[in-house]
């Protein structure tokens, strides 16, 4: 306590021990040395009023022209308010703090006892293996964090960025010198140097690294968490994100990737995590097996179930209803974080499963249900493994049971392979989904009763996120339509929908007659799949004459054509919007 003395009872208070370490003015020091003198005697904290009356001349309130020294001591962490409602000091005018109670904040109270606020380090030696290291390195993201915190908000608990600074800077210099005298190769160094990353790259890892050691759900991992981690003011946030950016040093060489979640506002946050082999590399740097995340791609081209879809378009592109985009959206909302966690806690869902749903596309062919279904995956950044159920009856009598079991096998296999979640679509479900047999039934209703039962057991127990287009949801069975939580109608496009639909299919740039109007074309009943294939064959037509030019007739042509043909049976092509 020889600091605490020492400062109390000082002549000059320049002199002490601690105040070069105050980094205050003399006025500064001397209300801290009358609190100290207070403490000692039992009194923590003091109102700021009777404080300065107490050390300054109260007639023509001249006491008040000292708040400002109170008001610089709370900022540099040195005095905090003793208040149920504290004010935030960066935004407060001085005379505010007039009633108010303050007192010595514990890093004031160290630095009396000891003396020092300097981190105590000890003496300089080789680092005995990769822990050490890596024991050195977490502390300096705690520092850093520290340094964030205090940037964000000036704390009255906190220690001053100044202090912190100085205390990183002693531990950045002390890991480099442990580093030059340690003559075993360390890992997490050999990686850096080898990578060629800089000191927020490294800073970036570390805390991603301490994430992973800690097993805790702590917003380091979040994109603007990082960022603010490592950047001082505004400026630096902008030129810094550039580190986690698609095409940075550390994503476009395999060192970290990025989980993307929707937030309630419609945008996208990351959330970034260290690839798996390089994890086990530094974690388990004795181990010499390469750990791979498989993908998807390869692992599809060894069975012939699925169709591994990666789409082109999201929803935002698709034309569709009202109410039907409005049900979408909020489904997208399930993949929020904090949805997420509400489910979590009213022990809705299981923490550790994703967004489930079991979906039905209904509608008439080619109103863009497949189309609608490949772009929700687009928009929740998944892929699609798509099964096309009129397979199923055309394999051998007597497998048709087994092979709908494999279905759900193999798609549950090829999730935990790849450590992804795709959609599972499938495709012209009616089949599946259609009432069942009863009464006198051959042995081919009796199959077909039967992989109906396996279907729904099947179906009772999905995890993930399903969706079966189907043209006919009034013959569905009643035990499959409670099984799905969301029931999707696709309706034919109205007029206005189908005057976008037609703007985006014309071929944009193609000679057109003068006086072409879309608006005619859209006087015609016609679904998304069908709009889709008299352009495409209109566009043959037009393309084999000597002057091709699309005229309004021509298109008539072909609308009466597909009209004739009763193109409405005719597999859904999907339909887009601009």
């Amino acid at each position: 306590m020889k600091a605490l003395v020492d400062f109390i009872s000082a002549k000059d208070i320049q002199k002490s021990i601690i105040y070069e370490h105050l980094k205050c003015t003399k006025k500064e020091a001397e209300i801290l040395r009358y609190l100290a003198s207070k403490f000692v005697d039992g009194q923590d904290d003091l109102l700021v009023i009777e404080l300065l009356q107490d050390l300054y001349d109260t007639q023509n309130y001249s006491y008040l022209e000292h708040l400002k020294e109170i008001k610089n001591l709370l900022e540099l962490g040195w005095l905090h308010q003793q208040s149920f409602t504290p004010l935030k000091i960066s935004e407060v005018t001085p005379l505010e703090l007039l009633n108010t109670a303050v007192g010595l904040t514990p890093s004031c109270l160290k630095l009396l006892q000891d003396g020092s606020l300097d981190l105590d380090l000890p003496e300089v030696k080789p680092y005995g293996d990769h822990l050490e290291y890596l024991q050195d390195q977490f502390f300096r993201i705690e520092l850093y964090q520290k340094m964030s915190l205090i940037r964000q908000n000036v704390h009255e608990h906190s220690l001053g960025i100044g202090r912190v600074q100085n205390k990183l800077k002693l531990l950045e210099k002390r890991i480099e010198e442990r580093v030059e005298q340690t003559e075993e190769s360390l890992v997490l160094d050999k990686f850096f140097k080898q990578k060629k990353m800089n000191n927020y790259e490294q800073v970036i890892f570390i805390a991603l690294l301490r994430e992973e050691y800690s097993a805790s759900e702590t917003s380091l991992r979040e994109m603007n968490s990082l960022i603010d981690l490592i950047s001082v003011d505004e400026y630096e946030r902008i030129k810094n994100r550039s580190l986690l950016e698609d095409g940075s040093n550390l994503l476009s060489n395999g060192i970290i990737d990025y989980e993307e979640m929707l937030n309630p506002f419609g945008g996208i946050s990351r959330s970034f995590y260290i690839i798996d082999e390089v994890l086990q590399s530094i974690i388990h740097p004795q181990k010499r097996k390469k750990v791979t995340r498989l993908k998807l791609g390869a692992l599809i081209e060894e069975q012939d179930i699925f169709e591994l879809i990666d789409s082109e378009t999201s929803l935002e592109d698709v034309v569709l209803n009202d109410k039907t985009k409005e049900v979408l959206q909020n489904l997208m909302k399930q993949v929020d974080k904090e949805v997420i966690n509400r489910l979590v806690e009213w022990g809705v869902k299981d923490k550790k499963s994703g967004i489930d749903a079991r979906i039905i596309f209904y509608g008439a062919p080619g109103t863009g249900k497949t189309m609608t279904a490949y772009s929700l995956a687009k928009s929740l950044k998944r892929q699609v493994l798509a099964f096309d159920c009129s397979k199923i009856l055309s394999m051998y009598v007597g497998e048709s049971e087994k092979n709908v079991r494999k279905i759900f096998d193999t798609f549950y296999e090829l999730s935990e392979k790849t450590k992804t979640e795709p959609i599972l679509l499938l495709n012209e479900a009616d089949q599946f989904l259609g009432a069942r047999s009863s009464g006198n039934i051959t042995g081919s209703d009796q199959m077909h009763n039967q992989m109906q039962n396996i279907f729904l057991e099947q179906i009772e127990n999905f995890k993930g996120m399903l969706i079966a287009t189907t043209n006919l949801l009034e013959n569905i069975d009643k035990a499959f339509s409670r099984r799905f939580n969301y029931k999707i109608e696709f309706k034919k496009p109205d007029r206005a929908q189908r005057v976008l639909l037609w703007q985006k299919m014309l071929p944009k740039d193609a000679p057109y007659e003068d006086g072409f109007d879309v608006e005619k074309l859209a006087e015609h009943s016609l679904t998304g799949g069908q709009i889709n294939l008299i352009v495409k064959n209109t566009a043959y037509k037009v393309a084999v004459r000597k002057e091709p030019l699309f005229r309004l007739q021509d298109f008539i042509s072909e609308i009466a054509r597909e009209k004739d043909a009763n193109f409405d049976s005719e597999k859904s092509m999907g339909f887009l919007n601009n």
